[in-house]
């Protein structure tokens, strides 16, 4: 290793677009290419886009689903009235929703641990909607299909 790297001597001061004609010289302002995600395809690709499609189906169709003339879930601010799934919530309920919501923690909390990359993988919200903005990208974009 006894040979040295050579140095290039950049100059800032210097007018950018003059830089063309001087050998050796280098672009400080140069744009930045755009990565894009190389699309994948398979089996586990279809389960993951069908789990998108049926969360995302669930999340913007069960607040227009009625049973009993209410809506799956609706949360009645004004009236202090919370609606989930046919069930009734009043504020002096809120110990029964608390303990409701600690257990679903806890179940999701050993569901990740014994299937964290199903959840990580498919399920979780993050994921989801990162999907999504990315099949929007390529739509959009289509520049990162033709490389």
């Amino acid at each position: 290793m006894s040979s040295e790297i050579p140095v290039k001597q950049i100059d800032p001061s210097s007018d950018p677009s003059d830089n063309n004609n001087k050998p050796g010289s280098v672009e400080l302002y140069a744009s930045r290419k755009k990565i894009y995600v190389k699309e994948v395809k398979g089996f586990f690709q279809r389960i993951r886009n069908v789990s998108l499609l049926l969360l995302m189906g669930m999340y913007f169709l069960f607040v227009w689903i009625t049973q009993d003339g209410q809506p799956l879930i609706l949360f009645d601010l004004p009236a202090r009235e919370f609606h989930l799934f046919g069930i009734t919530f009043y504020p002096k309920d809120f110990i029964l929703l608390s303990g409701m919501l600690i257990i679903s923690a806890f179940g999701l909390f050993f569901i990740t641990t014994l299937f964290g990359r199903v959840w990580c993988g498919y399920t979780c919200p993050q994921t989801v909607w990162t999907f999504i903005f990315m099949w929007v990208e390529e739509r959009i974009e289509a520049a990162g299909t033709s490389a």
